[in-house]
């Protein structure tokens, strides 16, 4: 496993929400990041980790490659994959988003 990969795991591991996005949640530097950023707000998560792919092209590619999922943002919750915009999107629609940030 090389660096990157052993720090993505560390890091999706060791917080409970973590959004790989483009930009910040301050800033986000992409429509899909950035609704994804109002959908855990909506949602009331408040220990959320991100990480900024544009600041590290090595994290960028590394991400794609531990989820095996081609675009950004990527939400881990508890070390899991969750999924994308449109996952995440569709999850909070059901509900099922606020009930999986609360467990």
């Amino acid at each position: 496993m090389s660096d990157v990969q052993s720090w993505i795991k560390e890091t999706v591991t060791g917080h409970s929400v973590v959004l790989f996005m483009k930009g910040t949640a301050q800033f986000p530097q992409c429509g899909f990041s950035g609704r994804v950023i109002e959908l855990l707000k909506a949602s009331g998560v408040e220990d959320l980790v991100t990480v900024n792919v544009l600041d590290d092209e090595e994290v960028r590619q590394g991400i794609k490659d531990f989820s095996n999922w081609p675009t950004v943002p990527q939400l881990y919750v508890k070390g899991e994959f969750i999924g994308g915009a449109d996952i995440i999107g569709e999850m909070h629609e059901s509900g099922e988003l606020k009930t999986l940030l609360k467990g």
